[in-house]
């Protein structure tokens, strides 16, 4: 099964036009021809069986035959993880996770952050591919970036991690987390979490945690939870 993707399809879409690229995609590279069927999900849970109408490749049409709700999983995960300075780090973060299952992920600009202006565009695209990759029926929400203190500052709810390497009394982020739960897990950059700012984030009630015995790199951290939640969750 190959998984196309059009944010724009809804449950009462009869047919629709590709866009130029994935025309050319469709019909040009991938060969399909007209009475060719296609699977399309629009991101928000649905999955659409179409038949190809006509195979142009600028324009390739489709008509719905079939459609189907995907049911969400039973928890939200929000990953608010600090950029890394190398942006393939981070955009083998948003990949792995999207494969793993993720519901949120926001860049946050930390004290200790090497890069402070993060360009999304690209990471949007990181997304879309992996979620096709990986047969979900269901697109990440990816939030702008945003500094730390504005984020921490925001009303949350469920419940709140946030792992550090600081010396200091934490907890087992495996034996924190509770299966069918909204989960918020903080991960900071390179240089880790300022003083400051893991005690803004106990001050608004998010719980520290360890995720190990070894010092783990920003993106490894953020799998290395994002597997642990869903992990806990089976």
């Amino acid at each position: 099964m190959q998984l196309f993707y059009n944010p724009d399809i809804t449950e009462t879409t009869t047919e629709f036009s590709f866009s130029k690229e994935e025309s050319n995609h469709i019909v040009k590279v991938l060969r399909k021809n007209t009475g060719d069927t296609l699977d399309i999900t629009n991101g928000q849970g649905w999955l659409f069986h179409a038949e190809i109408t006509l195979a142009d490749i600028k324009n390739c049409l489709v008509k719905i035959v079939s459609k189907s709700f995907q049911p969400k999983k039973s928890y939200h995960l929000h990953l608010a993880v600090a950029p890394t300075k190398m942006n393939d780090r981070y955009e083998w973060f948003l990949e792995k996770a999207t494969e793993i299952g993720i519901d949120t992920i926001t860049p946050i600009i930390c004290d200790h952050s090497e890069r402070k202006i993060v360009k999304t565009d690209r990471f949007e695209k990181i997304l879309q591919s992996a979620m096709k990759q990986s047969l979900s029926c269901y697109m990440p929400k990816l939030n702008a970036p945003i500094p730390f203190k504005d984020f921490i500052n925001q009303d949350f709810n469920g419940d709140l991690f946030i792992a550090h390497c600081e010396e200091s009394d934490k907890k087992s982020l495996k034996n924190e987390l509770k299966p069918h739960s909204n989960i918020t897990i903080l991960i900071g950059p390179e240089g880790d979490f300022s003083v400051k700012e893991i005690e803004m984030a106990l001050k608004n009630k998010f719980i520290p945690v360890t995720l190990g015995d070894t010092r783990l790199r920003t993106e490894t951290a953020a799998i290395v939870a994002c597997h642990s939640v869903a992990f806990i969750n089976e």
